[in-house]
């Protein structure tokens, strides 16, 4: 994985996750991959390893069980959609909009390019 400067490796690595939940490659009940594995997968420093998952423990998306591991929560794909959702929403329509107001590209051409690019 290739990491980028704008934001702490953690983050990204939590971000990754993320994008497994949402993807179905985590399934409700699957074990994450064991800290030291990601460290030593990733060459980087169990401590940031544990930084992600906690946030993804604080986001109620996975519990740690003890002795076993992190395992994703019943539930935590609808929960990020949900979230994702509220985000895109809230954060980068807003964005894409401004955007717009810049370029000069109106909402009948907007719409015309989104169909094109699903192919109607």
């Amino acid at each position: 994985m290739n990491w980028n400067e704008d934001q702490p490796i953690y983050r990204q690595l939590r971000e990754k996750i993320i994008a497994l939940i949402l993807s179905g490659s985590f399934k409700e009940g699957d074990p994450l991959p064991s800290v030291r594995q990601v460290a030593s997968d990733y060459q980087i420093n169990h401590i940031t390893v544990s930084k992600a998952y906690q946030e993804l423990v604080d986001m109620e998306l996975v519990e740690a069980r003890r002795g076993m591991g992190m395992y994703v929560l019943p539930n935590a794909q609808q929960k990020l959609h949900a979230m994702e959702k509220e985000k895109f929403i809230t954060a980068e329509v807003p964005a894409l909009l401004l955007r717009m107001r810049q370029l000069g590209i109106t909402k009948k051409e907007l719409i015309a390019a989104l169909q094109s690019a699903q192919g109607e």
